[in-house]
């Protein structure tokens, strides 16, 4: 498989250009920070004591201040929603460089975790210095008491220290809840050591207050170097003749640094709590369930309510339902979106673990379930379900696009059925021409879950005389106790299904030579073996001119 320039820039090369600017950002501001303080003259006399640690942990602290700032905005869901969906933000590829946000939180973490332990690891160093190296001649520039005190000590004793260890331990928390088989085993877990942020930029802010490393003030008058009147006699008798014309006016003058922290994170954290206080307002009122449906395969569908809520196929809500879990929240993309004549939106939610599993016995008693699709209608109390939302994804870029191929693997259909609803419901304003659909699943029986929609769709392009514009291939992986859609409402979807997997550079071919020279999206929600193959077959070479760009639906 040939990697081909252009469609590598197209699908790459954004997200490499933002990459390339923020790690240039970094570099740069270490390098300026760490020789700041290894050739600043006000730096002389504590680099003399501190030597390289003090470099190394002012510049790993810039970085620091910096990725601190980062690493919060990406996480500011309905900011980043409201921008692509206004005209401020036109292009798409723009738009794109937005789904990547969950990437780049990512990124600043790791960031912040590197050059922690670089800041830490140099101001333990600076610590031990400060002890041995302790002046006689400057006693204002000492953080420790008198020489060879116990570096714990000063560290246990001092604000820089205390709230230094305190820092590192919540960041150590927060690191470790991160990886992803604590988030699968225990989300509340992950949920509430990760709001320990808020407890770490408080601690943050605090941090530089006690003033450990000082500059010099008075440099006109004391030039760093100078022959002081404070130096020891020792010193003094070893001077030359000259002596006279190098000495001090007056002695070092030393200051603890203005607080910069603050400079840094307070306005991306007033944006971040900004942003949460609005959510929760939003989200303050439960949502009136209208119908609960059990399909095949241990999958539920929500139909439900709520005043003034307004979504666009492809974006996804955040479900709470206290009774399950106060505080632990589960994305689900929109299945249904509210129209202007109909203000019922829908969701798809599969049980495949706990949460969902006491989700299903509350909304549906053991007694009702059974395998067959079950409308409920309120005529018992159901549990109480909030909704905060909708976000965006990559999946609303589906429209705007000329050609678009929609690739879906078991319950990851879900961000395209409200896709498929919308041209079923004659949406108007976008300039979709064409649209493949692709959907890969273990078993015949998920095909159930919007089978009615797609021999909908189908028979309406039909009707229009459009057959090319909806092309739908529906593959079964499993062809073990293979059985037929029998109902004869479903017979147009029998020669659109195919057993096996698909073998993706020939339908890639079969794309590129039917859509020549044209800029085909490429949407996949699935499984990550699904996700790599295509997004290699994006990035290699086509005979046809046809360039495709790569979306992978991902939730922030």
């Amino acid at each position: 498989m040939v990697v081909s320039v252009r469609s590598w820039l197209v699908n790459e090369g954004g997200k490499h250009v933002v990459l390339m600017l923020w790690l240039g950002a970094n570099t740069w501001l270490f390098l300026k920070t760490f020789l700041l303080y290894l050739t600043g003259h006000q730096y002389h006399y504590l680099y003399q004591m501190l030597g390289l640690g003090l470099c190394i942990s002012r510049a790993s602290a810039a970085v620091l201040n910096l990725n601190c700032s980062l690493v919060l905005l990406p996480m500011c869901r309905s900011l980043l929603t409201f921008v692509r969906g206004t005209h401020t933000v036109s292009s798409r590829g723009t738009r794109r460089l937005l789904d990547k946000s969950k990437t780049f939180h990512v990124a600043c973490g790791i960031a912040i975790c590197i050059f922690s332990v670089v800041h830490v690891s140099a101001h333990l160093v600076n610590v031990v210095n400060f002890s041995t190296s302790y002046s006689d001649d400057f006693p204002a520039l000492n953080l420790a008491r008198y020489k060879g005190e116990d570096p714990k000590r000063i560290i246990l004793t001092t604000i820089p220290g205390v709230t230094g260890v305190l820092l590192v331990l919540i960041l150590f928390l927060m690191f470790m809840s991160s990886s992803y088989c604590v988030r699968m085993s225990n989300y509340e877990i992950f949920w509430y050591t990760h709001n320990l942020f808020i407890v770490f930029y408080i601690i943050l802010l605090v941090h530089m207050v006690g003033g450990a490393l000082k500059y010099q003030t008075n440099m006109e008058a004391h030039p760093p170097g100078c022959l002081r009147a404070n130096q020891s006699s020792a010193r003094r008798q070893d001077e030359n003749q000259d002596q006279d014309e190098n000495r001090c006016s007056e002695d070092a003058h030393f200051q603890s640094h203005y607080p910069q922290t603050w400079l840094w994170v307070s306005g991306p954290l007033c944006l971040y709590c900004v942003e949460r206080f609005y959510r929760y307002i939003r989200s303050g009122d439960p949502v009136t369930i209208v119908t609960v449906m059990k399909h095949p395969c241990d999958v539920i569908e929500l139909r439900m309510v709520k005043k003034n809520f307004k979504a666009r196929p492809g974006q996804y809500v955040v479900l709470n339902c206290p009774d399950v879990s106060t505080f632990e929240n589960h994305p689900f993309t929109l299945t249904l979106c509210p129209t202007e004549n109909k203000k019922t939106f829908g969701i798809h939610l599969r049980v495949v673990g706990d949460w969902t599993e006491r989700l299903m016995q509350l909304l549906l008693p053991q007694s009702r379930v059974d395998m067959e699709i079950l409308p409920i209608f309120q005529q018992r109390r159901y549990p109480k379900l909030y909704i905060d939302g909708p976000f965006g994804s990559p999946s609303e870029e589906v429209f705007n696009y000329d050609v678009s191929l929609c690739v879906a693997g078991g319950i990851g259909v879900t961000p395209f059925a409200c896709v498929l609803q919308a041209l079923l419901n004659d949406w108007t304003g976008f300039r979709l021409q064409r649209l493949y659909f692709v959907w890969v699943c273990r078993e015949l029986q998920s095909f159930y879950w919007f089978a009615d929609l797609i021999c909908a769709l189908h028979h309406k392009f039909w009707q229009e005389n459009r057959p090319d514009y909806f092309n739908p291939k529906l593959y079964v992986s499993q062809a073990e106790n293979l059985q037929t859609m029998y109902e004869e409402k479903y017979h147009q979807l029998t020669s659109r299904l195919l057993i096996g997997r698909p073998k993706w550079k020939l339908l890639f071919d079969e794309i590129g030579k039917a859509n020549k020279q044209k800029r085909v999206g490429v949407f996949c929600c699935g499984p990550k073996g699904i996700s790599r193959t295509l997004h290699r077959l994006c990035n290699s070479s086509t005979s046809w001119g046809t360039t495709f760009e790569f979306n992978k639906e991902s939730f922030s």
